[in-house]
């Protein structure tokens, strides 16, 4: 099946519940548009992070929750979210792409899923980061944001764990040589706790990809293991993540540290600060962004970012607006 069959496959099935259950469901639309400019060339760009990074350029799509209940309550979830993008800087121009596509059923060992969903590895596996500016080590490189296989996760008094096993080859399904294996531990639960410690170990071998591109020609070693804090102190914001081990034959090593600040009534202000420095094999590269975010109601969220690569010696400004609206049928 084609890419765009497989999509419209997907439309075809997340639509179906919500006119067959229309009391189990949670259908959004969602809109975006992005766009920036570099300070040394002065050139326009409509992306935020890379042109060929998914979910992150002009879009249109919705995302859908969909609940299957018994006589003793729920027992599966059905989640898909898919966008057409608008792609300018490529011949492309039009982009469809799908980004949570899963089942997950509640058993007595946990939660189960299959599909297009997050592998259990680092702080990307507890964080929805598709709407953000800033990005967390997911989106440099060192794991996946989304991949598809399989995975199980059970949450405790103490926290949570899970493992999952994907194809490792992130938003594209490429089935053949490559695999990850992945699993992460936390302790503390952050809505009671206010504090939260990871730990995560990933295995396999995996495509260097961007977005559904893939970008080597070959699958190679992923050996990677990482420590996470998420730290919340009245209206500030703590994440850290710490990565290292042997990606691709070399080693690599990652760190990230974001802080936010909530400001207003029930934190609509939002300013952000994120260093960000990876290596890997000889190369080292360090970044630092600012980030405001402003949710104006319900519906619609304006961000800016300032990003600035010290390697490149450019910055970079982006503006986001970002609307995303329930519906009923």
């Amino acid at each position: 099946m084609s890419k765009k069959g497989a999509l419209l496959a997907f439309l075809a099935l997340g639509m179906t519940p919500a006119f067959a259950l229309p009391s189990s469901y949670l259908l959004f639309f969602e809109a975006q548009m992005v766009a920036g400019v570099e300070t040394a060339s002065k050139k326009i760009f409509f992306y935020s992070h890379d042109s060929m990074e998914s979910m992150q350029k002009p879009s249109l799509g919705f995302d859908l929750v969909q609940r299957f209940s018994g006589e003793t309550g729920d027992f599966a979830i059905l989640a898909i979210q898919a966008r057409l993008a608008f792609n300018m800087e490529d011949g492309q121009i039009l982009e469809p792409q799908l980004y949570n596509a899963y089942l997950k059923l509640k058993t007595p060992a946990g939660g189960i899923w299959i599909g297009h969903n997050r592998p259990k590895f680092g702080l990307a596996s507890s964080l929805d980061s598709h709407a953000l500016l800033l990005q967390p080590l997911s989106m440099y490189g060192f794991g996946f944001d989304r991949d598809w296989g399989m995975g199980v996760e059970q949450d405790f008094a103490w926290g949570n764990a899970g493992l999952s096993a994907t194809a490792g080859s992130g938003m594209a399904l490429r089935l053949g040589d490559s695999y990850l294996l992945a699993a992460r531990t936390s302790f503390g639960v952050l809505e009671r706790d206010n504090l939260c410690f990871g730990f995560s170990a990933g295995y396999g071998r995996t495509w260097e990809v961007m977005g559904s591109h893939i970008l080597s020609s070959e699958p190679a070693r992923f050996a990677l293991a990482g420590l996470d804090l998420t730290w919340l102190w009245n209206n500030w914001e703590n994440r850290a993540e710490f990565i290292a081990g042997d990606r691709a034959g070399s080693s690599a090593a990652a760190f990230f540290w974001r802080l936010g600040l909530g400001l207003l009534e029930e934190g609509r202000l939002k300013l952000e600060a994120q260093p960000v420095i990876y290596k890997a094999g000889r190369e080292t590269r360090a970044e630092f962004a600012v980030g405001i975010t402003y949710r104006a109601n319900a519906d619609w969220t304006f961000r800016m970012m300032i990003q600035r690569d010290r390697e490149r010696q450019d910055s970079r400004l982006v503006f986001q607006a970002y609307y995303y609206q329930g519906i009923r049928f």
